[in-house]
C-alpha cells in the first residue's frame, strides 16, 4: 500500500493546540501515515509573523516532540523567496517519487481563495486536497471552485487511494482558538495556559517572545 503523506503549512506563529488537534484528526479522518508541518518564512497573502524563523521552529519541534505522526519540517525557513505551496510541494515530490501519495491540508477560508494562489493549477497535478470544514463560512464560494468540486469532490477522504487532484472535505473539533488570540492574550498579560503545548509556553516565556515592549 502507498504511504499517505499529508502537508500543513502556515506561519504557527506561535503553534497551538488547535493547529495540532486538526493535524492529528486529518491523519485519522484520511488514514494519513504522518503529516509534515510547514512552518513559511515569506507568507505571500499575511502579514510577516512577529516570532523569528528560528523561535516559531523550534516551538514547533517542542510541539511535536512525543507525537511520531507529526513532523516539523523546515524547507520553507530557509527559503529567501516567498513560500508558495507549489514550490513546496514540488519539492517534496521531488524526494519521494510517484508513488507515495500527497495531500495538502487548509481550511475552508484557504480554499474559498485557492483560485488566487501561484500556480494553483499545478497543485492539483501533484497531490490531493483535504479541506476542514468550518461550521459556517460566510464567504461566497467562487464560481471556478464551485465547477472544480463537481469534478474532483470525494466523499470518504480515505477513497483517496490513487492519482492526485482529487479533493476531500473532513471535520475538525470545533475550537474556537487562533494564533492571532494567543498573541494579544500574551501581549496583554493574560493567561494561555491551556491553549499550548506546556512546552511551546514554557518556551515563549524563558525567550519572552509576544511581550508588549517598553
Amino acid at each position: 500500500m502507498a504511504k499517505r503523506i499529508g502537508l500543513y503549512g502556515g506561519t504557527f506563529d506561535p503553534i497551538h493546540l488547535a493547529h495540532l488537534q486538526a493535524a492529528l484528526e486529518a491523519s485519522e479522518q484520511a488514514s494519513l501515515d504522518e503529516v509534515r508541518l510547514l512552518p513559511c518564512a515569506n507568507p505571500p497573502h499575511r502579514q510577516p509573523p512577529l516570532a523569528s524563523a528560528a523561535h516559531r521552529l523550534a516551538m514547533l519541534q517542542l510541539a511535536v516532540a512525543d507525537e511520531p505522526r507529526l513532523i516539523a519540517d523546515e524547507r520553507e525557513l530557509h527559503r529567501a523567496a516567498p513560500s508558495y505551496s507549489i514550490d513546496t510541494i514540488e519539492a517534496i515530490r521531488r524526494e519521494i517519487g510517484e508513488n507515495t501519495l500527497l495531500f495538502w491540508l487548509l481550511g475552508e477560508d484557504a480554499f474559498y481563495g485557492l483560485p488566487s494562489w501561484h500556480r494553483f493549477d499545478d497543485i492539483l497535478k501533484l497531490c490531493h486536497l483535504l479541506v476542514w470544514q468550518r461550521p459556517q463560512n460566510p464567504q461566497p464560494m467562487p464560481d471556478k471552485l464551485r465547477e472544480l468540486l463537481k469534478q474532483r469532490t470525494v466523499t470518504d477522504p480515505t477513497e483517496l487511494s490513487e492519482g492526485r487532484g482529487k479533493i476531500a472535505f473532513i471535520q475538525p473539533t470545533a475550537f474556537a482558538l487562533s494564533a492571532t488570540q494567543i498573541r494579544t492574550r500574551l501581549f496583554d498579560g493574560r493567561s494561555v495556559r491551556y491553549l499550548l503545548p506546556k512546552p511551546v509556553l514554557d518556551y515563549i516565556q524563558r525567550h519572552e517572545l509576544y511581550r508588549a515592549t517598553v
